[in-house]
């Protein structure tokens, strides 16, 4: 086998979510889960036909072309050129129509331009803490008056309650490999060291992403200028300490 590093100081995002994220995750993201999810969304948001959406860190476009589907005007934003292009290629394939724009979710490019912005499946947290709450300023700019946020993520009470240092997943006879320590207790970081194994290839990458308790994530919210804030599980239920997942809605 031959092995390639790629670790870096930065946030290594081509070296997470790339070819190899699609290969062990696409069969966890079934059909059924993505429509499901679309439905709580639009549940959460009131989303009708005509609401304008940006999808911020949309990855493969999975949940903005099923937006686009239920008749709303959906913009999605991701740094990965190569993840756009499949997104483009599977409007095209549901017959939808979705603005699809490479860019950084730090630096957006617009203002009072949407209704809602939906952040979904872990896509916040992946900057330090300035940077962190630079996205969330940025998408109250971006978003109109009475506007919506909805970011989906771990829940940090469930994740220290039933921690597991190693995680495996495995698709055929490749593998993708966790290892973690807790949670820094001063930075509420999580700190990954993945290895793929894929191929006869093996390859290293080391990720850090900062998981929030909901109180902490609301006050954020309310410091970039959101008005309101409200907490769920991952079915659109109360958010409680056994939630595996968090759903928060912040309201402009």
């Amino acid at each position: 086998m031959c092995c390639v590093d790629d670790d870096t100081a930065e946030p290594a995002f081509d070296g997470i979510f790339d070819a190899d994220y699609l290969h062990f995750y696409l069969g966890l993201l079934t059909d059924e889960l993505s429509d499901a999810n679309a439905d709580l969304i639009g549940r959460l948001l009131d989303l009708e036909p005509g609401t304008t959406v940006l999808d911020l860190a949309c990855g493969h476009g999975r949940i903005a072309n099923r937006l686009a589907g239920r008749g709303c005007v959906v913009t999605g934003l991701d740094a990965s050129r190569a993840f756009l292009d499949i997104a483009r290629r599977d409007a095209v394939t549901r017959g939808v129509n979705v603005h699809y724009v490479h860019a950084d979710m730090r630096r957006l490019p617009w203002t009072g331009q949407f209704d809602r912005v939906v952040s979904w499946f872990t896509a916040y947290g992946y900057f330090d803490d300035e940077q962190n709450r630079v996205v969330l300023a940025e998408v109250a700019r971006a978003l109109r008056p009475g506007g919506r946020l909805l970011i989906e993520l771990n829940n940090r009470d469930w994740i220290l309650r039933n921690f597991q240092p190693h995680r495996v997943t495995q698709r055929g006879d490749d593998f993708m490999i966790d290892q973690s320590p807790p949670p820094d207790p001063l930075t509420g970081q999580l700190t990954t060291q993945r290895t793929i194994i894929r191929g006869g290839v093996v390859r290293h990458t080391t990720y850090a992403i900062r998981h929030f308790t909901f109180t902490e994530l609301r006050q954020w919210l309310l410091d970039a200028g959101f008005s309101a804030v409200d907490g769920y599980d991952e079915r659109g239920g109360p958010l409680a300490m056994e939630s595996r997942r968090m759903i928060v809605v912040a309201h402009r």
